[in-house]
């Protein structure tokens, strides 16, 4: 299982990298000990980024309560992430031809520096002291021996990302590129990528073809929520179907991941708020099925899927169907639970806050474990 470093005092220096701000903090302990320092990315300018990253970070060091062991935080991708170079970024143009961040800021600060991607960070933060022990703390009050080893996460914003734990590890792959569910097929739109089916362009842009305007004119995704709720004026069947689709999207390539990774699955990011919106469909695609060329019809996935944020379905979620069977031969008895099954749900401790844990736990365990 994932390390518990929440009472560890040690300190970690921590970023959260956007493409407009850089936020900088400290953290012991899973929580932060200095108040945030916000300075401006200057991603066109390679110079004044990394000179705006070393004063983020010593005015942090200044304040802390006993000198840093390590920087660890989330960066953009394409990236080296275990050697700390970063590729050629969209939204800081920059970084072109390979920059060694990492190094960089190891020499200036003499210490380990650790860089990883913001979605496999917000799971592995998650598993280490969110859903997945949220989860397994449910199944022990309920009595039930099941515990989970496994989590697959995604967040939902402006992109989709995703993220996987195994066992306990971050599992970031031979090129630090496992999890890249945004790059999975759009079920809605064959030829384009999830992505585009699943963020918050795409809320935008269904919105505005059922409400028949412009996307120019489409509200934003809190709006378009409102809206859908009956809480705003606006296009109430417009908005839902925003939502549906996103939900059909998202569970689509959800269920592709889940069949290779079989573990709870956590949603994060801005677009999680919604989730009244769009998780009923999202869990209707998971527990679907397919045709078979002879007529016949399989569960898309195995494990029946539930909806741990919906009170109807988690007592049936948290007891199984365990019953006892009779050894052959014997007359010994064992338990047995013949109902494989996946629990899905919201972030647990927010998306910002589960990067922050992620990167604060993945730099402890770097450098006890190497």
């Amino acid at each position: 299982m994932a390390a518990d470093y929440s009472h560890d005092r040690r300190v970690v220096l921590t970023l959260d990298a956007g493409g407009t701000n850089f936020r900088f903090s400290a953290t012991q302990g899973n929580l932060p000990v200095v108040e945030t320092v916000t300075l401006p990315s200057r991603g066109d300018d390679l110079e004044r980024c990394l000179a705006n990253i070393v004063e983020g970070f010593s005015r942090i060091k200044e304040r802390c309560p006993e000198p840093p062991v390590a920087i660890s935080f989330a960066f953009p991708g394409p990236a080296d992430y275990p050697n700390g170079i970063i590729g050629d970024l969209q939204h800081l143009p920059a970084f072109r031809g390979g920059v060694a961040l990492g190094p960089f800021l190891q020499a200036r600060f003499g210490v380990p520096v650790f860089l990883n991607n913001d979605g496999d960070l917000f799971v592995y933060g998650e598993a280490i002291a969110g859903f997945l022990p949220y989860v397994n703390g449910l199944l022990e009050k309920a009595g039930n021996p099941k515990r989970y080893r496994n989590l697959f996460g995604v967040t939902l914003g402006t992109g989709f990302g995703g993220g996987i734990v195994r066992d306990g590890e971050l599992f970031i792959g031979d090129n630090s590129l496992a999890g890249e569910i945004w790059l999975l097929r759009n079920k809605l739109h064959p030829q384009t990528r999830a992505e585009d089916g699943a963020n918050v362009g795409a809320i935008r842009r269904v919105y505005a073809e059922k409400a028949g305007i412009s996307f120019d004119e489409s509200p934003e995704p809190k709006v378009i929520f409102e809206i859908g709720q009956g809480k705003y004026p606006g296009d109430t069947a417009a908005a839902l179907e925003a939502f549906r689709q996103l939900g059909e999207v998202v569970g689509d390539a959800m269920g592709q991941a889940l069949t290779l990774v079989d573990g709870l699955a956590v949603i994060g990011g801005g677009l999680s708020g919604a989730a009244p919106l769009f998780m009923r469909a999202l869990i209707t695609e998971l527990n679907g099925t397919y045709a078979s060329p002879t007529g016949y019809t399989v569960r898309r996935l195995i494990p029946e899927v539930f909806n741990l944020e919906e009170p109807a379905q988690l007592p049936r979620f948290l007891a199984g169907a365990s019953r006892e069977i009779t050894v052959p031969g014997s007359e010994r008895t064992i338990q047995y639970d013949p109902l494989p099954r996946i629990g899905i749900g919201i972030s647990r401790l927010g998306t910002s806050d589960a990067i922050v844990i992620g990167a604060y736990a993945f730099a402890l365990q770097k450098l006890d474990h190497g």
